[in-house]
């Protein structure tokens, strides 16, 4: 989770990696906030089928279902950091690195339309509402006083 790190780190001081694509493309993520996933779980959890057994007898469709739960927003990297110095009130040192060729997809971007159809699955928090929440319960969860986490 990028932005846990990069919220320690800039509180810390200490310099953050940001990665970039291919001729230095700014990698893109479709970043979702835990209380919608948590939704998306529950909704998925809510209107599933029963089970179908056991014992290798097959007693009817199997209930299990997979969904592709997300936002629906890719934001860039540099998008995330930027908010995050906002909400801390801080500007972060960044290492800009060129992402390795085996290193990660440079945009992702989720299909929910499954979820959607199944449970009425709607992300409701976009990254800067979600982002501030972080930040407010970062700082209360661990403390921070002039530059120093506190533990």
């Amino acid at each position: 989770m990028a932005y846990f790190s990069f919220t320690r780190n800039i509180l810390q001081g200490k310099p953050i990696t940001v990665y970039r694509g291919k001729n230095h493309v700014d990698l893109a993520r479709d970043f979702t906030y835990i209380d919608d996933i948590v939704k998306g779980c529950l909704g998925s959890l809510d209107t599933s089928g029963k089970s179908t057994g056991s014992g290798g007898k097959k007693r009817g469709p199997a209930p299990y279902r997979i969904f592709n739960l997300g936002n629906t927003s890719p934001v860039t990297v540099p998008t995330l950091v930027n908010i995050l110095e906002k909400h801390l009130k801080m500007k972060a040192k960044k290492n800009i690195v060129d992402m390795p060729g085996n290193g990660d997809v440079p945009f992702t971007h989720a299909n929910i339309s499954s979820a959607q159809k199944q449970f009425g699955y709607k992300p409701t928090t976009d990254l800067q509402t979600g982002l501030k929440k972080f930040v407010r319960w970062y700082l209360s969860y661990y403390g921070y006083n002039h530059g120093k986490v506190v533990n």
